[in-house]
């Protein structure tokens, strides 16, 4: 039985999803989050395989920085981070990368079907990634411009955005084996705000996990191991 998170900021959609789903017998919906702001936490309460979420025009961005947390606060438990499923109206390179980059394993229209819902959701789990048409090709003319795919998928802003004063001492403490609680008793900041120092380390140098991220580090020059 795969356990399905259905996140969406209106009540009408999150019923509509959670409707599609039951339409398939090896879905069981577990809960749903009503707000970007919960997102980690309902995760971290319902303990889903996949996490279904509808992002709305106007709020993407914290969404997005909602869905980084997700595989931070996964690399310090047993459970591994859920599955993401996106349904997005962004069309541009950028923000699909964007997307892949928080941790997106399948990325489909708003308007998709239900057909291709349950699809994804069934692929999503297991560890297959799977890419509307339209997001697939404006994806590809993107990677050919840029002639790296391999890089822009990992980080669209590799080599763009230095890492601040504060995410280095983060990111050295990661490299020490700190946890999150430990680093906010060390640097004397809520464990909130260390969450999303991890996220943006792990936005800026294309890091999935906290080991990658320390690898990465080092490789620039960023830290010493």
């Amino acid at each position: 039985m795969t356990r399905v998170l259905v996140a969406g900021a209106s009540a009408v959609t999150r019923a509509g999803l959670e409707a599609i789903l039951a339409r398939e017998p090896a879905f069981a919906v577990v809960g749903d989050a009503r707000q970007a702001s919960t997102l980690a936490d309902d995760v971290a309460e319902h303990e889903p395989d996949v996490v279904l979420v509808e992002l709305a025009d106007d709020r993407n961005g914290d969404a997005v920085a909602q869905l980084r947390l997700l595989a931070v606060d996964a690399d310090e438990s047993a459970r591994a981070s859920p599955a993401l499923v996106v349904l997005t109206a962004a069309v541009e390179s950028s923000q699909i990368l964007e997307l892949l980059n928080a941790g997106a394993r399948a990325i489909l229209s708003r308007e998709a079907g239900a057909a291709e819902i349950i699809g994804a959701v069934s692929a999503a789990a297991a560890g297959l990634v799977v890419l509307a048409p339209e997001v697939e090709r404006q994806l590809r003319g993107a990677l050919v411009l840029n002639s790296a795919p391999t890089a822009a998928i990992r980080s669209s802003n590799d080599g763009v955005q230095p890492l601040t004063a504060r995410e280095l001492e983060v990111l050295r403490m990661i490299a020490d084996g700190l946890a999150n609680k430990q680093i906010a008793a060390r640097l004397g900041i809520s464990e909130h705000t260390v969450k999303f120092h991890v996220g943006s380390v792990f936005m800026k140098v294309g890091a999935s996990t906290r080991a990658e991220a320390v690898v990465i580090g080092a490789r620039r020059g960023l830290i010493v191991l």
